[in-house]
């Protein structure tokens, strides 16, 4: 093999291990932005976790029709503590794949309060459904570079 096509392939190699490694960095901010998301929601900073929600607002706003429906802040708070939704610490968040529509998965687990593994149970007694203590989320890069999360968290009735 001559030297040109040596250099060309080890060209070649380096773009598609700075791609990899870019790919990793932009999972690993987006998994760093799906923990900030919950680790703000957990300890009641529902300003700072509405700036790293990209998801619809329309079941919190049904939720809670006497607050303003662009009190992004307030509509978390009255689904934390309100509504039912679980606004855990997360255990552990495992980066399953980026979709090609840009969307980066996730499986979490969480804590509950008292520190022990989050398990869903079935509704209201019902023991024909297996208890789960895995969620997907999803994460998305912002026009602006900033990775919000798409998915509310986990609701027991």
């Amino acid at each position: 093999m001559n030297l040109r096509k040596m250099m060309f392939l080890l060209y070649i190699g380096l773009i598609l291990l700075s791609a990899c490694t870019m790919q990793a960095d932009d999972s690993d901010q987006a998994r760093q932005g799906l923990m900030t998301f919950f680790d703000n929601l957990s300890k009641g900073n529902y300003e700072k976790a509405a700036e790293l929600y990209g998801g619809s607002y329309e079941t919190l706003v049904s939720w809670n029709p006497e607050l303003n429906p662009d009190d992004h802040a307030a509509l978390w708070q009255g689904g934390c503590q309100v509504n039912g939704l679980q606004c855990l610490t997360v255990r552990s968040a495992t980066f399953n794949e980026r979709t090609t529509a840009g969307e980066y998965i996730f499986t979490l687990e969480f804590n509950d309060p008292a520190g022990d593994l989050f398990t869903l149970e079935g509704c209201c007694g019902d023991t024909t459904v297996s208890p789960v203590s895995q969620f997907e989320y999803h994460v998305v890069q912002g026009g602006d570079g900033k990775f919000q999360v798409i998915d509310m968290p986990v609701y027991v009735p």
